[in-house]
């Protein structure tokens, strides 16, 4: 059981490790979107965007819903909000870290 967790989250990682899904991510966070809001709001080609939304898609990141000629989408579990803002606390954290280490350096 343990190896099968352990390769869910190799998995789900994995679909994690693009700066733009991150960002369609973190814009899914704010509210559904289809492709054309996504792309606007990202300033990307729409080849790219839905590019990475396959793969969030294949990786259950993201639910597709098709409303219309469009395709609305959603995160799949709201825990992915709360992941995201412990990844940016981590990020704050090391930035600390980094100033910090600078500012003892520019003392010695």
């Amino acid at each position: 059981m343990n190896r099968e967790i352990q390769q869910f989250k190799a998995e789900f990682f994995k679909a994690l490790a693009h700066p733009l899904r991150i960002r369609i991510l973190e814009v899914l966070c704010e509210g559904d979107r289809n492709v054309n809001e996504l792309q606007a709001i990202l300033g990307t080609e729409g080849s790219a965007v839905s590019q990475q939304l396959a793969i969030l898609r294949n990786k259950n990141v993201v639910i597709g819903t098709k409303e219309g000629t469009s395709v609305i989408y959603t995160l799949r579990d709201p825990l992915i909000r709360e992941l995201l803002k412990v990844a940016k606390q981590i990020f704050d954290n090391h930035l600390v870290d980094a100033i910090s280490l600078l500012e003892n350096i520019r003392n010695e």
